[in-house]
């Protein structure tokens, strides 16, 4: 121990240097600690914002997905309109005429969307599947507008005028079938002239006969005798004039 107090008596002058030395390597050694740990801070700031973006990029691909179904879905009600309806089917035959190319192309671009659309949702995330599908629905909703628009502009126009007659008598009577308020007689009878009024002039779509049919109790039963003399009494009445 005295000769280590001896060494120091003797180089009392190295303390400086020495701790000069040492202070260095202690400032070195906190700036390469705080310079770890931002860099730790930042590494960790990176991280979790690369887990944020995906999670913001997965939330906005859902959202865009149920826009997709949503507008598809919207399109498909608004045609159905006419499928379902038999005297809207009639207030606008374009939209049931296959000779038009607008609606060709409509039906088109439907069966193109349908196509496209999975029965497994989660696979529209694959963005190539999701980007075609987008296109297809909105592809069907430019088709449905044109041909919507051409129907409301023509309307019944291209009928003669006598065709145009009967058209309107045959939406009264569809109306009556579909009324609830009428008797089970008024409405069978109320339907069947409306079928004849149309015969040579529209085609009602399958699914609008068949949704009022529904709606209407036994019509596809025997018909009453009241209502078989209703009919016969009507004569030529319920059909379309010239024929």
């Amino acid at each position: 121990m005295d000769s280590i107090w001896d060494f120091l008596g003797s180089y009392w002058w190295l303390v400086f240097p020495l701790s000069g030395i040492v202070g260095g390597w202690i400032r070195g050694a906190q700036v390469w600690d705080e310079r770890r740990r931002k860099d730790k801070l930042e590494m960790y700031r990176l991280k979790h914002a690369d887990a944020q973006a995906a999670q913001v990029d997965d939330e906005a691909l859902t959202s865009e997905i149920e826009r997709t179904l949503s507008a598809h879905d919207d399109t498909q009600r608004r045609w159905l309109e006419y499928e379902l309806d038999a005297v809207k089917a009639l207030e606008y035959p374009l939209m049931q005429d296959m000779r038009e190319q607008v609606t060709v192309d409509f039906h088109r671009a439907r069966r193109a969307a349908e196509d496209l659309r999975p029965d497994d949702v989660d696979e529209l995330r694959v963005r190539r599947r999701l980007d075609r599908y987008r296109d297809a629905v909105r592809e069907m909703q430019v088709r449905f507008d044109v041909a919507e628009r051409e129907a409301k502009r023509r309307r019944a126009s291209d009928f003669s005028p006598a065709e145009r007659q009967a058209l309107d008598r045959a939406k009264k009577l569809l109306a009556l079938a579909d009324d609830e308020g009428s008797s089970q007689a008024e409405r069978q009878s109320a339907y069947r002239r409306a079928m004849k009024e149309l015969e040579g002039i529209v085609v009602l779509p399958d699914a609008a006969t068949d949704a009022l049919e529904q709606r209407i109790a036994g019509l596809l039963g025997p018909v009453p005798r009241d209502v078989a003399r209703d009919d016969d009494a009507a004569g030529g009445a319920g059909h379309r004039p010239g024929t």
